[in-house]
């Protein structure tokens, strides 16, 4: 079964975690919550409690077609742990879809080179993207190349339906 991570940490916005996490079992990948200590419990902005299956230390990047960050402030503590960074890295360096929404790529800032690249975030975060070297889009979804960006739970649709679409196109 392909399997999916999606990076877990506190602060966390509970749509832009639970949306995705429960359509893509629905498209039959196994859909693993990695924090960044396994079995750890990690309450939402709203103090939605979700537990890690896996610790991003002993996470494998060969293990999943995909990454996605979740919004809220969890990014911000996501980029404080080197763990993080390196696995977000690895999925970079081998090419697989990454997917960030709302403060998301807060996280690929810290973690992927995006010299030259497009992007879209919330808006309040348009000033780091555009200072890590990217172009901000003000659209619902923004696909460049490997990555996946969304702006707002508004956006979960579509950005959703990007993500199935980019692993359907790497099957």
């Amino acid at each position: 079964m392909r399997k999916i991570a999606i990076l877990l940490e506190n602060l966390y916005d509970d749509k832009e975690l639970i949306y995705p996490y429960y359509r893509l079992q629905e498209a039959g990948y196994k859909v693993d919550l990695v924090g960044t200590k396994k079995k750890e419990t990690y309450k939402s902005k709203h103090g939605l409690p979700m537990t890690s299956d896996i610790g991003s230390q002993e996470a494998n990047p060969n293990d999943y077609e995909a990454l996605i960050i979740p919004g809220g402030f969890s990014p911000d503590y996501m980029r404080r742990h080197q763990a993080t960074i390196d696995f977000a890295k690895a999925m970079n360096d081998m090419n697989k879809p990454i997917a960030a929404i709302c403060h998301g790529p807060w996280l690929m800032i810290s973690s992927c080179d995006l010299k030259g690249r497009s992007l879209t975030g919330f808006h309040s975060i348009k000033t780091d993207i555009e200072n890590a070297g990217a172009s901000y889009q003000d659209a619902q979804v923004v696909v460049d190349q490997n990555f996946i960006t969304s702006r707002t739970p508004n956006d979960l649709p579509a950005f959703t339906k990007a993500i199935i679409h980019a692993l359907n196109e790497t099957a």
